[in-house]
């Protein structure tokens, strides 16, 4: 453990064995848990306060759980397993409350596929997660010639009806966040950075990104009140893109269209077209490892399909996996957030085959990098779901007592090799 939160920490460094006030690592462990997922939580519960939705429960638990973290407040082991789930519960709400928030406004999103080359003209491509930033870009920028791209986990916003409506949205340039230096130097326009996952920007391309919202960077020039006027001027006095030709990649599978669909999905598995669903999603990151869900996902067997979400998906999103009788194999739901959406449609199954979700034929495997995967995590956990494998390394802030509770009584565990885990989850 590592505590340096109070005045007579150990050598007035820092408690690295056990806290001179009596608290073990197991308590450090679990209150660093419950403050990461806090940072989730506050950042889904930013993004539907910006679009004018919060919720009283959600805020006053953010102080209650924020004060047992305190010194000399809960040494109780029990009572930190139960708040750590209690994250997990709140972060579910405060995702449902985000997800109704992006509804009202921007409509529910419809499976739609975005280009992945680039138009004639000059550009803007945005990155991060917050749609009201895009959508008010978007607006600003209509009749001014410049086209609009979206990069990393801004690419579900092409299937929302209202942003779906700009013309000049017209693709998705580059992959996942760790990719942006040699993908942001690259594009040759202006770019916006609007929430978290931006990267300190290299020389070449400083003078022409922008931040929006929450996101800062050292000698970028931040937006203020949505007002985009310098990130205009930049794209329009910056050399246009030229023509290319790309790919195609499908969005937009939100919970209400995949369940509109429910019973064809019911039918292909009580007929065996569908032998069994992977939840394959989560954050990306450029640690070596994460080939292994690329190499998943290529070997998932053609009677099964899979759900992703995250900008973990770019490892396979590129990949043609078909269909199974129209229903397509590979399901990108959308960002992290709709983590949300991939549980509903879980919960639905599981009332259709009137079983628990621990018993459908899904199977969840993840990957992590901050902290609204830990807050994700946490709700995963609070609603009982088992057997969970999650990569490409488990979370350093577990002790190994905090993580042998996690295998005990969720099977919580860490992937394997792309063969050797589907040998076990298929048999």
């Amino acid at each position: 453990m590592f505590c340096y939160q109070c005045e007579q920490t150990a050598g007035g460094t820092g408690c690295t064995r056990a806290g001179v006030c009596g608290k073990n690592e197991d308590i450090a462990s679990l209150q660093d848990t419950i403050l990461i997922g806090l940072k989730g939580i506050a950042a889904y519960a930013y993004h539907a306060r910006e679009l004018g939705a919060r919720d009283e429960e959600v805020d006053a638990f953010m102080h209650e759980a924020l004060f047992t973290t305190l010194t000399n407040v809960d040494f109780d082991l029990n009572r930190h397993i139960e708040m750590a789930l209690k994250v997990g519960a709140v972060n579910l709400k405060v995702m449902e409350l985000l997800d109704k928030a992006h509804v009202e406004r921007f409509g529910a999103p419809v499976p739609t596929k975005v280009s992945t080359g680039t138009k004639k003209g000059p550009g803007i491509l945005v990155t991060g997660h917050d749609l009201l930033d895009l959508y008010e870009l978007l607006r600003q920028t209509e009749g001014t010639g410049i086209n609009v791209y979206t990069h990393g986990e801004m690419l579900p916003a092409h299937a929302y009806p209202e942003l779906k409506k700009f013309p000049h949205l017209v693709g998705n340039y580059g992959s996942a966040w760790q990719n942006q230096k040699k993908e942001f130097e690259e594009f040759p326009g202006a770019i916006l950075g609007t929430t978290n996952c931006v990267l300190i920007p290299k020389e070449s391309y400083r003078e022409r990104m922008f931040t929006c919202g929450i996101a800062g960077l050292p000698g970028v020039t931040h937006i203020k009140n949505r007002d985009f006027t310098p990130v205009i001027e930049k794209a329009k006095a910056l050399p246009p893109l030229e023509e290319k030709a790309g790919g195609e990649l499908t969005t937009g599978f939100h919970h209400t269209a995949i369940l509109s669909i429910a019973g064809q999905v019911i039918d292909a598995v009580k007929a065996g077209k569908i032998r069994h669903f992977f939840l394959v999603g989560g954050c990306d990151g450029a640690k070596p490892g994460r080939n292994y869900y690329t190499e998943f996902v290529e070997k998932v067997p053609g009677d099964c399909v899979v759900l992703t979400l995250g900008c973990g998906k770019y490892r396979f999103n590129h990949l043609e996996l078909g269909d199974i009788g129209g229903i397509p194999r590979l399901i990108d739901i959308g960002q992290c957030n709709n983590a949300y959406s991939a549980l509903q449609v879980a919960l639905a199954l599981a009332g259709a085959f009137n079983c628990s979700v621990n018993e459908l034929p899904l199977s969840l495997v993840l990957s992590w990098f901050e902290q609204k995967a830990v807050a994700i995590l946490l709700t995963l956990l609070h609603l009982g779901i088992k057997n969970i494998r999650i990569g490409p390394s488990l979370p350093a802030f577990l002790t190994p007592n905090v993580l042998k509770v996690l295998q005990e009584n969720y099977n919580l565990k860490p992937i394997t090799t792309p063969e050797q885990d589907l040998k076990d989850i298929l048999g």
